[in-house]
């Protein structure tokens, strides 16, 4: 069976697996309790916060462990509205994940601020600029995806976290990335250092973890932000007791990659790159999305030219193709992708999307089979 689908979850890593069987045998204490078991779990938790703090960079105490993107783009959502000036704006890239244009209409309401993307859907430093030095707009905080979900689109969110630091004068906007496509397909070092100075959010199961567990990486001490209220776990930032399993699973499936994968990114480019030709030669008339902009290596957004995307999905997944219509998150919701509609493609055309997310396990005959189901769907579907 072909898996394509892996910017929805991907399968637990081995080295996840391990960790987690092994935090689950040998420190299933709570952490929180007083005798020594329960110290030698705390202490683990202590070096798994400090071993991610390793890997991206930036202090350990600044690493919030989550239940995943949603909480924590809730939460600091959240904490920017109560923070903010009332009449503060929140500038918005409009491809965001749906956890976080939801988080924004949550707690922004109509002070959002959607920014301008270019066709293929990037978010551009100098826009940022301009917003930023627009005294009447009133942006109080940026928020920028580094890499789209959908379509793979890669954001320049180094040169968008410069500018938000140099704005108002050099007293800085809250930056808030999400940066949980990127991880395990990119390099992370830098993501967390105090120079970038955003606002992390990640969920595991995008890059080999379990699901059910994240995390928000701060810029900075605030003893105000909480993503909910109970006891005085993660340095009182969020009650209740830590999935000591899980986290030491995140870790260690982001570590996995760091030092195993993420310089394969030129080979893996390589096989998407044939990979799209043999999809585009597969079906005539069919397009890639996004195909001008640096893109994630296993992301391929393509735009079919005729036929429901769902009877695409389904009729692939009979040939033990799993490939899916956008974001798992949106699945069920009426309507079009948002993501493509903000790069100006009109509701019939984004009903004809399919999204094929790769691994690093996915093998050039994983893609040619791919090519070959495709072939064989669009004859199917092009007949009366």
């Amino acid at each position: 069976m072909s898996y394509f689908d892996h910017n929805a979850t991907t399968p637990l890593s081995p080295a996840a697996r391990a960790a987690w069987l092994k935090m689950a045998d040998e420190a299933w204490h709570n952490p929180s309790s007083l005798y020594r078991a329960a110290a030698r779990a705390r202490i683990r938790l202590d070096s798994a916060r400090e071993a991610l703090a390793a890997l991206l960079g930036g202090e350990p105490a600044h690493y919030v462990f989550t239940s995943g993107a949603t909480e924590g783009a809730h939460a600091v959502l959240g904490r920017l509205a109560a923070t903010l000036p009332a009449d503060s704006r929140l500038a918005i890239n409009p491809t965001e994940h749906p956890c976080v244009i939801a988080a924004a209409q949550r707690f922004f309401g109509d002070r959002i601020l959607p920014l301008p993307v270019t066709a293929d859907g990037v978010v551009t430093a100098a826009a940022i600029e301009t917003v930023l030095a627009d005294p009447s707009v009133k942006t109080g905080a940026v928020v920028v995806m580094a890499a789209n979900n959908e379509t793979g689109v890669i954001q320049p969110w180094r040169e968008i976290a410069r500018a938000c630091r140099a704005a108002a004068g050099g007293a800085g906007v809250p930056f808030v990335c999400d940066v949980t496509q990127w991880l395990g397909k990119l390099p992370g070092g830098g993501l967390g250092e105090a120079e970038t100075g955003a606002t992390l959010i990640a969920s595991a199961h995008k890059f080999g973890g379990p699901k059910g567990v994240g995390f928000v990486k701060l810029p900075a001490d605030d003893p105000g932000f909480r993503l909910q209220p109970g006891g005085s776990q993660e340095h009182d930032h969020r009650g209740g007791t830590e999935d000591l399993p899980s986290i030491a699973a995140l870790v260690a499936a982001l570590a996995d990659a760091e030092q195993q994968k993420v310089f394969l990114e030129s080979d893996r480019l390589r096989i998407r790159d044939t990979a799209e030709r043999a999809l585009l030669a597969a079906v005539p008339g069919a397009r890639i999305v996004g195909a001008g902009a640096d893109r994630l290596w296993n992301t391929v957004s393509l735009l079919l030219p005729f036929g429901e995307n769902t009877r695409w999905v389904t009729r692939l997944d009979k040939r033990d193709a799993q490939v899916s219509t956008g974001s798992a998150c949106a699945t069920g919701k009426t309507g079009p992708s948002h993501v493509l509609t903000a790069l100006g493609l009109s509701p019939d055309e984004a009903r004809r999307s399919l999204r094929i997310s790769s691994g690093w396990e996915t093998t050039e005959s994983d893609w040619q089979a791919l090519a070959a189901a495709l072939a064989e769907v669009a004859a199917e579907l092009r007949q009366p």
